[in-house]
């Protein structure tokens, strides 16, 4: 029998520089005290696109012109019954962030330690994501 999960997106968004990564510090649970991606729950009657979209909106100020979002990949947390989408872009040029519920910083790339569990959520997974993108910006020549 299959189950319906939750949907819930993650957004990582790189400064026009290319130096550094949004990120949100947690005000509450989950991951409270610690830097993560901007992120939430899909809506009924929306697409996992519109979602990602509308979160980034939302928590950030960051809409639909100032960025263009790639899927990078989904996966299932079978235990908590969610499915996460994990998307990314870049800005085109600088915004004025507007906060929603969480502090929003610009966290430089070079020289963060994504992957310290006592700043930033996601048990190392941010880290990974991080990794990613810079592994297929570079196999593209970005």
């Amino acid at each position: 029998m299959t189950k319906t999960y939750r949907s819930v997106n993650v957004v990582i968004v790189f400064h026009p520089d290319g130096e550094k990564v949004l990120m949100c510090h947690r005000t509450k649970n989950p991951y409270l005290g610690l830097y993560n991606f901007v992120g939430g729950k899909k809506e009924a009657n929306e697409s996992d696109d519109e979602a990602a979209y509308r979160e980034l909106f939302e928590e950030t100020g960051i809409s639909s012109q100032d960025i263009e979002l790639t899927h990078l990949f989904t996966t299932d947390y079978h235990l908590d019954e969610i499915s996460l989408f994990v998307y990314f872009g870049s800005l085109e040029s600088e915004v004025e962030l507007r906060s929603e519920k969480h502090p929003l910083h610009w966290i430089p790339i070079k020289g963060t330690d994504f992957a310290d569990e006592s700043k930033f959520a996601g048990q190392g997974n941010i880290k990974h994501m991080i990794e990613i993108i810079q592994e297929s910006k570079q196999r593209e020549g970005l």
